[in-house]
């Protein structure tokens, strides 16, 4: 796949997957995500697709500080319902990276480990957007995604599909809209808050 050379720019996501180690997917178990490949998952390359790729980024080295984070271990929980703002899109990237999912994921071998359902919730009562919790010590961390701090991907929507659009506008829209998110992910630290 031909993609935007700033995507390999962006920082890769490194997790230990024991049931990756335990079918013989590799030796040492380490999976390695990059924006990439979330953006083939996913299908595109926008905002929310970004900010995703972001909170997992962010909110996995606040949970796990200089520890590899442990995939099929983490609970996430979603403030929104999925059809809310995109939340279900946010929801397919985190379960992607951290093989959380709400009941449709792998239940495990017999013995019960390895189950990967019932660790992803939407509509969550929580008071930040996104909440991971480490299911070995039960740390939690709580992540908001705030674009708007920096960029306004609306209007850049907008400008190509509203009354007054221009064809310029049209034909430049693409190249304007990952601009966009490449300021979004080149600006981790001001669009990503933890608590």
């Amino acid at each position: 796949m031909k993609y935007l050379s700033f995507f390999d720019n962006v920082e890769k996501i490194v997790l230990e997957d024991e049931l990756a180690k335990f079918l013989g997917v590799n030796e040492d178990g380490i999976i390695e995500f990059g924006y990439a490949d979330i953006v083939k998952s996913a299908g595109h390359s926008c905002g929310t697709v970004a900010g995703a790729y972001l909170v997992a980024l962010k909110g996995l080295k606040a949970l796990y500080g200089e520890e590899v984070p442990k995939r099929g271990e983490i609970k996430i929980e979603i403030k929104k319902i999925p059809e809310d703002d995109n939340a279900g899109v946010v929801g397919c990237v985190l379960s992607n990276i951290t093989g959380a999912t709400t009941n449709y994921g792998f239940g495990g071998i017999p013995t019960g480990k390895f189950n990967r359902r019932n660790l992803l919730f939407y509509n969550a009562d929580i008071d930040t957007d996104v909440r991971f919790t480490r299911l070995d010590t039960n740390k939690q961390v709580g992540i908001n995604y705030r674009p708007r701090k920096i960029v306004n991907p609306m209007k850049i929507l907008m400008s190509a599909i509203g009354e007054n659009a221009t064809d310029e506008d049209k034909k430049t829209f693409p190249t304007r809209f990952q601009e966009m998110v490449k300021t979004v992910l080149e600006n981790a630290d001001i669009v990503i808050e933890i608590s």
